[in-house]
């Protein structure tokens, strides 16, 4: 009979965690201070540490379930050790950027340092079962930025938990029970996007807690000049529930006090976990034993009194101390603990080196065999001889230093017959092809679900067809949206109760429910972060706002988070949520703005979509939600009561991106437009047409990604000419387009005229129909600018007017 196993006790149990807890703690922090050396002696370029944190991310690593999310920043490395997500290894191989994805599996190389994620996604861009996972949202460094998308990590519990259409959806939520938990410093809490997310969570109650790790300072700036009071706890009181009042529910604890540390994230997690109540913990009296990186010393600026007492209450000292008191081991026992937790950190660090460092080398001595036939081959040898002995004595050599080598000795190769030129320029092809899998894939997603490989379907019409106000095709492709995916859900200012401003969705939360179409604060960065982090776990927000003007408020969401999901994690996380706002021509300041080419120059990444008619916009909405990629829909302002011809097959329809229409053919001139402006364009072309000149009008229909085809160029190859009409300011997307058509596509070659650009004023566009007319592009305008190109080319057919 076999022999039962024996049980520990609570006692021994506590003692086993406690010293595995312990070691862990040493072992990071020995990881902070290797890493530290490394980037000192020039091996790494950049540190930036956890030390000071470990005692209170292992408490938390206790209460962290799988499905549970983590928003963070870059001083987290304790837990994501604890949880299984980072081993120190993988902690020395991300600060040697090491590009390889099995040794550096956040980011393959892409982040510095301390920039921590897990993997939602196979290396095909599918969806791994999340639920079944512990998790990190993929960090970025801007002091705050990760806030807003905690929101939407938290509230996703919220519709997995109320959402009876999302049942069984189990690979990413298990009934809405995971808690998104944030990190962030106490000087960061000073930041914007910290007050608008805590207070979006509150209003919201969704299963959020944020931990705000206070060592006073924020890097050399003491907390009396970041925060009243100097304890952001203090001043956030009034947000603590009472009763049956919504709120949250703050805690307090010390960060060397390891048993409060434990009990006050039990409660943390008790209370978010079943309530989804949001909970903030301030974990005070933190230390800095590193300072804030390796771009500095905090001896700089913190006392000698300072400096003293984060010695005395370092809490591995206040763990060790613990240990002793409680008579879990002795000095001795400890002391073999740390000399076995600090050599497994050292021959970690030894062996991501290798890892990273050898094919390194591989490719260098292929270098130096190839650069050793340049200089037997070439007449200007020692040039050639002067770059193999640079490489030669480099004992930690990058692969720029092989590349460019190489690069070189070409201008030395250019008269050789022998092939060796040609072998060498096919080498560096090769190599050109992998540090582009490197350094630069997964901008935009390469899975079987990108939307570049959705093929467009055009709208059909029939007799029957009727004519209604535009906006009614929006808002019937949005119902039928609604009913066919559940996991779908449209929320922004004035969205939900009263259907959008301009009643693109009339009536549709009255019909689906408030967990599907609702109302927001004013609040754009948060109500992007919503989408973010919804669409990181398997939802497909719909994230409105208002107008186009105000995206500038969540412009940097959408720049360094939104933008970069995919390529900062080489495409093991997405979020393809889709922004839908409304913009171009309509009234005053704030009200008609178009700053198209500062939103495209920053969110690179993003699609950024500009249908000229709401029957493009619902096809677009269509292609986006079968595709894995986030983007920017931007409907025009002034087009909602315009009448459209519905389409029968509006379920079918999907606008193509990167595919530009012609919607006027002409022979002498091409206008490329988007936008409201196309309505001005067509009305300037049939003016145009009455004095002989007939103008090709096309409508490039996405700026990101542009015609990808380049069939613009076919359309300049007939005409000779280009105008570019844009209502954004002068070198705004105007730019951007030109330098498509005549850079990228070599348009250049088939003109036979200067290209022009006419866009609006600098200015923003003034108010009234008459500050429009002389702020933005009017027909008048667009008539002249033709005529002036078409008397330039032919003066006797087209005298000056």
């Amino acid at each position: 009979m076999q022999s039962e196993q024996k049980q520990s006790s609570p006692e021994e149990t506590f003692k086993a965690q406690t010293l595995a807890d312990y070691r862990l703690a040493v072992e990071s922090r020995e990881a902070s201070l290797i890493g530290r050396r490394e980037v000192l002696t020039g091996k790494a370029k950049f540190g930036i540490f956890g030390d000071g944190k470990e005692l209170p991310q292992i408490a938390w690593a206790k209460v962290f379930k799988d499905g549970d999310f983590r928003s963070g920043y870059y001083r987290d490395q304790t837990f994501m050790m604890a949880i299984g997500a980072l081993s120190t290894q993988e902690f020395f191989a991300s600060l040697y950027a090491d590009t390889n994805h099995d040794h550096e599996p956040a980011s393959a190389g892409r982040q510095m340092n301390g920039h921590f994620a897990t993997q939602s996604l196979d290396a095909d861009g599918n969806w791994k079962s999340i639920a079944a996972q512990k998790n990190s949202s993929a960090d970025i460094s801007p002091t705050a930025g990760q806030m807003p998308r905690l929101v939407g990590l938290a509230e996703a519990s919220k519709h997995y938990r109320q959402n009876k259409g999302l049942k069984d959806f189990k690979q990413f939520s298990h009934n809405g029970d995971e808690i998104a938990w944030g990190t962030i410093g106490n000087a960061s809490t000073s930041e914007g996007p910290f007050f608008e997310a805590i207070n979006a969570a509150g209003v919201l109650q969704i299963p959020m807690v944020i931990s705000i790790w206070d060592d006073d300072y924020g890097i050399s700036v003491h907390s009396k000049y970041q925060t009243t009071k100097e304890n952001i706890s203090e001043i956030l009181k009034g947000f603590q529930r009472d009763g049956e009042e919504s709120g949250y529910e703050i805690l307090r604890v010390k960060a060397h006090d390891y048993p409060s540390l434990i009990e006050t994230y039990e409660k943390a997690e008790k209370i978010a976990r079943k309530k989804h109540i949001p909970v903030m913990i301030h974990v005070t009296e933190v230390t800095q034993p590193q300072g804030h990186s390796t771009s500095g010393s905090h001896e700089r600026y913190k006392n000698e009194q300072r400096l003293a007492w984060e010695r005395d209450f370092d809490c591995i000292k206040k763990m060790r101390e613990f240990i002793v008191a409680a008579g879990l081991a002795d000095e001795e026992q400890l002391d073999a603990l740390e000399k076995e937790a600090k050599k497994a950190a050292r021959d970690a660090k030894a062996s991501a080196w290798k890892e990273y460092i050898a094919p390194i080398k591989e490719e260098i001595a292929t270098v130096r065999s190839l650069l050793a036939e340049a200089i037997a081959a070439a007449p200007e040898a020692e040039a050639i001889k002067a770059m193999d002995q640079e490489l030669a004595a480099s004992a930690e050599p990058l692969r720029r230093d092989g590349i460019a080598a190489l690069r070189k000795s070409l201008r030395y190769l250019r008269d050789d017959q022998s092939g060796l030129k040609e072998r060498i320029k096919a080498w560096l092809e090769e190599q050109n092809q992998a540090n582009h899998d490197r350094y630069s894939s997964h901008l935009y997603s390469e899975s079987a679900l990108s939307p570049m490989k959705i093929e467009g379907v055009a709208p059909q019409y029939s007799d029957e067809s009727p004519n209604v106000d535009a906006r009614i095709i929006l808002r019937d492709n949005f119902d039928r949206i609604l009913g066919e995916r559940p996991e779908v859900m449209i929320f922004g200012e004035d969205s939900g109760k009263i259907g959008d401003v301009n009643q693109g969705l009339e009536g549709l939360q009255d019909k689906h429910g408030e967990n599907r179409v609702y109302d927001t604060g004013i609040r754009e960065a948060t109500i992007l972060g919503q989408g973010i982090g919804m669409a990181m776990r398997g939802l497909r927000p719909i994230a409105e706002i208002q107008y186009l003007d105000y995206l500038l408020y969540a412009l940097q969401v959408m720049s360094d988070d939104l933008a970069t999901v995919h390529y900062r994690s080489k495409g093991r996380q997405k979020a393809p949520v889709i922004v839908r706002t409304r913009g171009h021509r309509l009234e005053g300041i704030w009200h008609s703005g178009s700053p198209m080419g500062a939103i495209i120059n920053a969110v690179r990444g993003v699609h950024v979509l500009v249908p000229r008619n709401m029957t493009q916009a619902a096809g677009f909405y269509n292609t986006m939600l079968d595709s894995d990629d986030p983007a920017l829909i931007v409907e025009c302002l002034n087009g909602y009561r315009l009448k459209e011809q519905m389409p029968d097959n509006l379920a079918e329809i999907r606008t193509p991106l990167g595919i530009p229409e012609t919607i006027r053919e002409g022979k002498d001139l091409t206008i490329v437009s988007y936008g409201s402006t196309l309505r001005i364009v067509m009305e300037a072309a049939e003016q145009l047409s009455e004095f002989g000149i007939e103008v090709e009008v096309i409508d490039p229909q996405s700026l990101l990604p542009f015609d990808i085809h380049h069939s613009i160029r076919e359309s300049v190859a007939k005409t000779n000419r280009l105008l570019v009409v844009d209502e954004d300011v002068p070198g705004g997307a105007s730019a951007f387009i030109l330098q498509q058509i005549v850079d990228v596509q070599e348009a250049y070659r088939v003109l036979d005229s200067k290209p022009q650009c006419l866009s609006a004023k600098a200015h923003r566009p003034a108010y009234g129909s008459d500050g429009d007319y002389f702020s933005k592009p009017s027909a008048e305008d667009v008539f002249d600018k033709v005529y002036s190109m078409m008397h330039e080319f032919n003066p006797a057919q087209y005298p000056a007017i």
